[in-house]
């Protein structure tokens, strides 16, 4: 028999309850895992999601509720298996594998949790298309989203920025105001014209040390003629009167 999801109570785990979570989201990623327990604090919850879990359920509550969170998670995790077999996706220096839950950027693991990477995974797959929040939150949470929940925007913005700290030359998700995000592999405005305008940018010949020394073999222009005089312009580097040094003048 194959499981597809497990329900964990935290009072019954004890101390090593978090630990537990985090080493079967890593060990088992196609797995959903619901905690549900008693009273907890939202730093509580919000712990758990981040190690792994799919969902949160507070006790008391109702046992068919507890069924429709599980089987929510269960479609999730099938949607999920169904598109491993469609190989990675490349869209500028990233490449998103969904048969590891991860993507990567030049071989190296961009560390998104399993969350962060089925929201990356959703926007990626629309090839370009702008989706709702609600549309993000349904399509990965498994049910629909409450009024005011900012979830979506929390782990967009996450997800966003490991992407920009692995590959800074690219941008990859763009918010739609008042609509949703898009993903689109596209490099930030005005990057590709100042790498062409440092390319283009001529180099000037400056003339080596030996010509610009004193006494120099290196030919140069004669000086233009007076035309009152017709005579040549003095060198200023010739020693006269006017510019002899006092402690050489008799």
């Amino acid at each position: 028999m194959r499981v597809n999801a497990l329900v964990v109570d935290l009072g019954l785990l004890g101390v090593g309850a978090w630990d537990f979570i985090e080493r079967v989201s890593g060990a088992l990623p196609g797995l959903g895992i619901v905690v549900c327990t008693g009273r907890s604090t939202v730093s509580q919850r919000v712990r758990g999601l981040r190690l792994g879990a799919d969902d949160w359920v507070t006790k008391p509550c109702h046992p068919e509720e507890v069924l429709a969170r599980v089987e929510a998670v269960v479609r999730r995790r099938k949607r999920a298996s169904e598109r491993v077999d469609s190989g990675p996706m490349v869209a500028g220096a990233l490449e998103i594998r969904a048969d590891q839950f991860q993507a990567f950027v030049h071989g190296a693991s961009v560390d998104l949790t399993r969350r962060e990477f089925e929201v990356l995974q959703l926007l990626a797959q629309a090839e370009g298309k702008v989706l709702q929040r609600e549309e993000i939150y349904q399509a990965v949470w498994g049910y629909a989203m409450a009024h005011g929940d900012r979830s979506v925007d929390v782990f967009i913005r996450k997800v966003r920025q490991k992407l920009e700290r692995a590959s800074p030359e690219w941008s990859y998700i763009h918010t739609h105001f008042g609509v949703g995000y898009r993903f689109d592999a596209e490099r930030p405005e005005g990057s590709e014209d100042s790498d062409a305008a440092t390319r283009a940018e001529p180099t000037l010949a400056r003339p080596t040390p030996a010509e610009l020394a004193p006494g120099s073999s290196a030919p140069a222009e004669p000086a233009p003629a007076d035309p009152a005089t017709d005579r040549m312009p003095a060198d200023p580097f010739e020693e006269t009167d006017s510019n002899r040094s006092p402690l050489l003048a008799g």
